[in-house]
């Protein structure tokens, strides 16, 4: 019987554990913050866990290393937050994602777009998970902290 569980889970696509039960859901780098996300975008927390990684990383790239270290600093799980965003997707593909994050009006943000679309998200989201991130790390580093995100992810 536990192998015929075993299977079913397989077929369904849920992991299992060495046991036969179902595996647990994967920790997040940040329970509190994806949690928050998913909840705003309507997605898994695993999708939310790479969206933040994704928008983080486009800060780290934006920010000086002193600023990007005050940020760092006030989210907890950063490096795997940042660990779970897909990786940049080319610039130059013929998918025409840079196409659409531009026609969807992310402006600054259209470099995560590929990165929205390999979770499974729409690049648009990107737009709707900026305050989520700035609130956090507001209250978390200070407003200060959270205008130095803002102004990266503008």
């Amino acid at each position: 019987m536990k192998l015929c569980a075993t299977v079913l889970a397989l077929v369904l696509g849920i992991a299992v554990s060495a046991a036969g039960q179902p595996a647990a859901a994967p920790a997040t780098a940040n329970p509190e913050l994806v949690g928050a996300l998913a909840k705003e975008l309507g997605s898994t927390p695993q999708q939310a866990e790479g969206a933040a990684g994704a928008l983080f990383g486009l800060a780290k790239t934006k920010l000086s290393p002193g600023d990007w270290s005050q940020v760092a600093g006030a989210v907890p799980g950063m490096d795997g937050l940042l660990k779970a965003a897909p990786a940049a997707a080319a610039a130059t593909g013929g998918s025409g994602v840079g196409a659409l994050a531009g026609a969807a009006g992310l402006g600054g943000l259209s470099s995560v777009a590929g990165a929205f679309t390999k979770l499974g998200l729409k690049p648009e989201m990107a737009l709707k998970a900026v305050p989520v991130l700035t609130n956090f790390v507001s209250k978390s580093g200070g407003p200060a902290v959270g205008q130095l995100l803002a102004g990266a992810l503008k």
